[in-house]
C-alpha cells in the first residue's frame, strides 16, 4: 500500500520522468481536442490533487466531480487550454503552478472528446493563503483530495459496461461524500500508477481503456 508521506515533488518527478508528447490518435471520428489540469500540492496528509464538482447548471456532466478543463480554443496548445480553464473555473493563476508533463490521452465516446491530461505542481503548500473557489457557473465546489485517500481499501472499484463501441471498464473512486468516475477516474488511476509505480490499485483493476 502506498505511503501517505508521498510528496507532490515525488509525484511531479515521476510524471516528468515518463512524460513525452503522445502520438496516440483518437479512435473515433470528429473527436474534439480537450485538456484537463491535474494539479498536485503538498498538504497535511502528503500529496493532494485538485478536483472540482461541476455545477448543476451545466448542460452535461452536471454535479459530477472532474478536473478543471475543457475544449481547446483555436490556436491553443493542450497546456495553454488546461491552464486557461483552471484560471477561469477556480481562479488558479498560471504562474502559481509548474507544468511537469502529461499523461496518456483518453477518448470519451459520448462527448466525442479527446482529452490530454496535463500535470502541474502547485508551488505553495496547502492550505492556501487565498483558497481557490468556483469563479463561474461551471463549478459548485473545489476539492483537495489526498492521493493516499484514493488508495484506501474499498475506495477504488471497476465495473464493465456495455457501450455502443463494445464492453468497456468504468472506474470509480468512492470518497467520503463524492463519487469520482468516468474519464476523471481514469486520469486519477493513471496518475496514481505513475506516482507509485504500481500496475493496479485493486486485483480487478485494468489499464484505462483508450
Amino acid at each position: 500500500m502506498p505511503s501517505p508521506s508521498l510528496r507532490a515533488g515525488t509525484v511531479a518527478a515521476a510524471v516528468a520522468a515518463g512524460s513525452t508528447p503522445s502520438e496516440l490518435q483518437p479512435d473515433f471520428a470528429d473527436a474534439r481536442p480537450s485538456a484537463v489540469l491535474a494539479v498536485v500540492a503538498d498538504g497535511p496528509q502528503g500529496a493532494e490533487v485538485l478536483l472540482t464538482r461541476r455545477s448543476m447548471e451545466m448542460r452535461s456532466h452536471r454535479g459530477e466531480v472532474s478536473f478543471p478543463g475543457g475544449r481547446l480554443d483555436p490556436g491553443e496548445s493542450y497546456v495553454q487550454a488546461a491552464l486557461r480553464e483552471a484560471h477561469e473555473e477556480v481562479g488558479l493563476h498560471p504562474d502559481a503552478v509548474e507544468v511537469v508533463g502529461e499523461l496518456h490521452p483518453l477518448g470519451t465516446w459520448v462527448s466525442r472528446s479527446w482529452i490530454v491530461p496535463i500535470v502541474a505542481r502547485l508551488a505553495e503548500p496547502l492550505p492556501l493563503a487565498a483558497p481557490l473557489h468556483g469563479r463561474t457557473s461551471e463549478v459548485d465546489r473545489v476539492l483537495w483530495v489526498p492521493l493516499h485517500d484514493l488508495t484506501r481499501p474499498g475506495t477504488f472499484r471497476e465495473e464493465w459496461w456495455h457501450t455502443p463501441i463494445g464492453e468497456r471498464p468504468i472506474y470509480f473512486f468512492e470518497l467520503d461524500d463524492e463519487t469520482v468516475w468516468g474519464a476523471t477516474a481514469r486520469v486519477l488511476h493513471q496518475l496514481l500508477r505513475v506516482a507509485h509505480g504500481i500496475a493496479d490499485l485493486d486485483d480487478a483493476a485494468r489499464p484505462p481503456a483508450l
